[in-house]
């Protein structure tokens, strides 16, 4: 095992005593294959593996993907990236690639459209002649491309282990189980609105969550977040019933909430562990929001200690984090907001100008590349990336891609749709979740279109 500590420009300096850890595995930058299932064993444990999620536990039905034929894992870089070019163009109009911001370049390098979560889910409908969608993310984005998508467009995952963590924390049973609790200490059903029309609670959930808590808050009457339009949803909610329940990010629910005016005692945090959340049952009937106990293991390493580090070794630096970080860093920062919000500000910047930035790596480092004439860090010492969008590895892609064209010529020769086989790694959402899923997706679009 390999333990590097990796820094990008002018980062803050190391002394920042309440950095989360001292090092960051750097194994899945080469090595994700490591972690897959051989054929034939048993499959391993499920793991989010090296990076910022190292110390999440990953739950027992956490997708494993299976190992992919060797010829792809033991490819030189320069043939891996030549062979995914092949593919592209053999498939042409007939594959789409999407690339998140926080994927490594080696992949970004060959995404027809790079974005956030829903932006790329969006534009996959502006491919409409895309027979696959394949899309370089991570399990929760594949899903919500696959609920806006044809049902005759495949998605398809790269690399069925690329999870997320903080979706993982908020599960469909603990947060059923959370719904009976409140209702029990309200005394009434949650969702029926009562004599002045407001229900007592509407769930909402951040787009980082699966189609599973999408289709539960579609079904109760609740709605869809992203970190852009969080404000404009609560609003809506609030407009809708007494008390909100903001899963799974704690740290973008409480941070919203507090910029919208609601006081801390009127955000308990609902542990998901604990009988009640651990709170009483006072505290849940005089709650406003209900922030469900979930993070996001990349913005949650970013501190106050940190941002005085980066101002004390430059007084002019402007300091700009996400929104999922936690609240004494949002309201340090001199700017937060989305991952676009982030890209914009530094777009916006003049030349000569300091940034660090509080957000994943891969997106920090090109936005320095991409902007030479200003000064742009990572507000993070410890260059830790996302444990999950790592798992996303060019050879994942080119397996998928030459899988793909393979098909194409298949079908192009004459064969039977049965003799073609199954697409590899389609993420598929089952049509009764569906449903309810797309309700909550489609109640957010008329929000904020």
């Amino acid at each position: 095992m390999v333990s590097v500590a990796v820094t990008l420009g002018r980062s803050a300096p190391t002394g920042a005593s309440s950095a989360p850890v001292s090092s960051c595995d750097a194994r899945l930058a080469a090595e994700p294959f490591a972690l897959d299932a051989l054929p034939g064993l048993p499959a391993p444990a499920p793991e989010y593996g090296p990076g910022a999620s190292v110390v999440d536990t990953a739950p027992a039905h956490t997708p494993v993907q299976q190992q992919i034929p060797e010829r792809y894992r033991r490819m030189e870089a320069d043939e891996v990236h030549a062979r995914i070019r092949a593919a592209k163009d053999e498939l042409g109009s007939a594959v789409v690639v999407l690339g998140h911001h926080y994927q490594r370049d080696e992949v970004i390098a060959h995404a027809d459209v790079t974005g956030d979560s829903f932006l790329l889910a969006r534009r996959s409908l502006e491919r409409p002649e895309a027979k696959y969608v394949v899309f370089c993310g991570v399990h929760f984005m594949a899903e919500t491309a696959d609920l806006l998508t044809r049902p005759d467009q495949a998605v398809v995952l790269p690399n069925l282990a690329a999870g997320c963590s903080m979706a993982d924390m908020a599960d469909l049973d603990a947060v059923q189980d959370c719904w009976d609790q409140l209702e029990a200490a309200i005394g009434r059903p949650l969702d029926q609105p009562g004599e002045d029309g407001l229900v007592e609670v509407v769930p909402v959930t951040y787009m980082n969550s699966s189609a599973a808590i999408k289709a539960f808050c579609g079904e109760h009457g609740g709605i869809v977040c992203t970190s852009s339009n969080a404000t404009a949803v609560l609003e809506w909610a609030f407009a809708r019933g007494r008390r909100v329940l903001f899963v799974p990010d704690q740290h973008l629910g409480r941070n919203t909430a507090t910029s919208m005016g609601v006081p801390a005692d009127l955000m308990p945090l609902w542990d998901p562990r604990k009988p009640m959340g651990g709170n009483s049952p006072q505290a849940l009937v005089d709650a406003r929001v209900l922030l469900w106990r979930g993070w996001c293991s990349v913005h949650q390493r970013f501190t106050t200690a940190q941002i005085d580090a980066a101002r004390a070794a430059d007084p002019s630096v402007q300091v700009v984090v996400h929104p999922e970080c936690p609240q004494a860093v949002v309201d340090a920062a001199d700017q937060a907001g989305s991952t676009e919000f982030i890209i914009k500000a530094v777009e916006a910047a003049p030349a000569g100008s300091s940034l660090a930035i509080g957000t994943e790596i891969n997106l920090v480092r090109r936005l320095a590349d991409a902007h030479p004439d200003k000064t742009i860090t990572c507000l993070d010492p410890v260059i830790c990336p996302c444990s999950t969008m790592y798992r996303i590895h060019p050879g994942y892609l080119a397996w998928v891609l030459e899988s793909l064209a393979d098909r194409e010529r298949g079908r192009a020769a004459g064969a039977p749709e049965a003799e073609l086989g199954d697409v590899v790694n389609r993420v598929v959402v089952q049509d009764e979740a569906a449903a309810h899923a797309r309700t909550a997706l489609e109640r957010m679009l008329a929000v904020v279109p």
